[in-house]
């Protein structure tokens, strides 16, 4: 299970976030001040740290600096250029501003600890996705995708060998594209894809609840 440090002071926020991380799949450890982060890290292993730039006895770029080997995002109010400067310069692998999408946010980490863990493409059986250029290749050729096909073949290959529920994906879908995709148009996605990757074993139907790719 991804351990992930939660640098946040406001107890709501901390909350949420909480259960949502849980949920999906990351153990939770949570402090609200700098003193505490810094003696947490000094205790404990972490594969990712989510900052709040503004904390009660300091900053989260005083953390940042503080961090060896671990990805950083930082999550804070602020869209102050500066701030996000200093927090990129320091090495903070990406910066997301409140409020937020929570599966945006999901995503965000996800890409981060895979670029961390020094894998540039996802793939499944002969099919590689690149997440940098935004291609995807079977036996080394280019399929061409609609952005909403490329979108949700990204989300069951970040969660491959999960069950992604057809609600889970109309909700990823819709809140990172912004574009609204009903039951149905869900429906008529999966079967297009399948058509373009010319192959229909690799996205599974479990039939009433949703999709997986095991690869």
């Amino acid at each position: 299970m991804t351990r992930l440090l939660l640098v946040e002071d406001d107890a709501q926020i901390v909350q949420s976030l909480r259960d949502f991380l849980r949920e999906e799949g990351y153990e939770v450890r949570a402090v609200g001040d700098k003193r505490s982060a810094l003696a947490m890290l000094e205790q404990e292993r972490f594969d990712l740290a989510l900052l709040d730039v503004s904390l009660p006895d300091g900053s989260g770029l005083d953390v940042c600096r503080a961090i060896k080997d671990t990805p950083v995002v930082f999550l804070t109010a602020s869209d102050d250029e500066n701030s996000v400067v200093a927090g990129l310069d320091l090495g903070a692998d990406d910066y997301i501003i409140k409020p937020f999408r929570p599966r945006e946010l999901a995503s965000r980490l996800r890409s981060v600890l895979r670029r961390s863990g020094g894998s540039e493409y996802l793939s499944a059986g002969s099919i590689r996705l690149d997440p940098q250029s935004g291609t995807v290749t079977k036996d080394g050729r280019e399929i061409p995708l609609s952005a909403l096909q490329y979108r949700l073949l990204l989300i069951l290959l970040e969660n491959k060998g999960k069950l992604m529920t057809r609600e889970r994906l109309l909700a990823d879908i819709w809140d990172i594209s912004g574009d609204f995709v009903n039951d149905n148009t869900l429906t008529v996605y999966v079967k297009r894809l399948r058509e373009k990757l010319e192959d229909e074993s690799l996205i599974k139907t479990v039939r009433g609840i949703g999709y997986r790719i095991d690869g």
